[in-house]
């Protein structure tokens, strides 16, 4: 049974889950992208020709900058555990198989055994049809149902922005076979 809080510390402990979040996705997305960059002058960001990684041209740093809600939080080729880390799942969300998974602000993920359940409840309004749908959904649009007993305050609204679809199709698959 999951524990209640006063209105005062549950929404303070919700942002603060969803700051650690988004900090934790930046964080291991900027570590893993600037770390593969090659060195530019102070400025100026380098133009890579990816088939032979010589430079071919300098630019003023602004034409070629990305704004950090633009980075993607993973690229779906991680291996499962750091995909999951990277998502930020591991933060709320207890999955087993997963070591690093062990938060207790939202559900645990079992959804080979909770998925069907959840798709068969009346306050279900969502459109999925099989768990693996339903899943997706619930990462793209977590409002269409909230498990009973949790917030819909936690799960971040904007991971269909920060999730390529291979990294959703990858959560999606581990997660529809994992078993209570």
């Amino acid at each position: 049974m999951k524990k209640t809080n006063s209105p005062r510390s549950s929404g303070s402990r919700e942002t603060f889950l969803i700051f650690m979040v988004v900090v934790c996705g930046i964080m291991a997305t900027l570590s893993v992208n600037l770390l593969n960059q090659p060195a530019s002058a102070p400025g100026e960001a380098k133009v890579v020709d990816s088939t032979n990684q010589d430079q071919k041209d300098t630019v003023p740093e602004k034409a070629a900058s990305v704004a950090l809600l633009d980075v993607p939080l993973a690229t779906g080729t991680e291996p499962l555990d750091k995909l999951f880390v990277q998502s930020g799942c591991a933060v709320c969300h207890t999955i087993p198989g997963i070591a690093p998974a062990q938060g207790r602000e939202g559900p645990p993920l079992v959804l080979g055994t909770n998925g069907p359940l959840r798709l068969a409840d009346p306050q279900y309004q969502g459109t999925a049809t099989t768990v693996r749908e339903y899943i997706q959904e619930s990462i793209l649009n977590p409002g269409v149902y909230v498990v009973p007993g949790y917030s819909d305050r936690v799960m971040p609204r904007w991971y269909g922005k920060r999730l390529n679809a291979l990294a959703l199709d990858r959560i999606a698959a581990y997660l529809e076979d994992v078993k209570e």
